[in-house]
């Protein structure tokens, strides 16, 4: 389905770091992130950033929102938002090995 469709047109790459990592906590910020219809994407990462959200909202002011949901929601040490200026490739496509 297309998002811009949807009135989903902003994509954002949101970078979370916490001071936090215990298991508790973990499964604690998954479930805080779960209640989010906002983020489409939810990874742990290793480097800099300890998690990393794609989120897709129709506009700046509602990505706003969502940010100050997310940080009232529970603690973290940093979030940094990138904001994604075109799509250039998407596919579902699994890349086959090669024989």
């Amino acid at each position: 389905m297309d998002a811009d469709k949807l009135g989903l047109g902003v994509s954002v790459f949101v970078q979370v770091k916490t001071n936090q990592h215990d298991a508790n906590w973990a499964i604690e910020f998954a479930r805080v992130v779960a209640e989010f219809p906002e983020v489409v994407e939810f990874y742990r990462m290793a480097g800099d950033y300890d998690y990393l959200l794609r989120v897709l909202v129709k506009d700046i002011p509602s990505y706003d929102k969502f940010y100050k949901r997310l940080i009232s929601a529970t603690a973290l040490t940093d979030v940094t938002s990138n904001f994604a200026m075109e799509q250039i490739k998407w596919t579902t496509e699994l890349p086959l090995p090669s024989e």
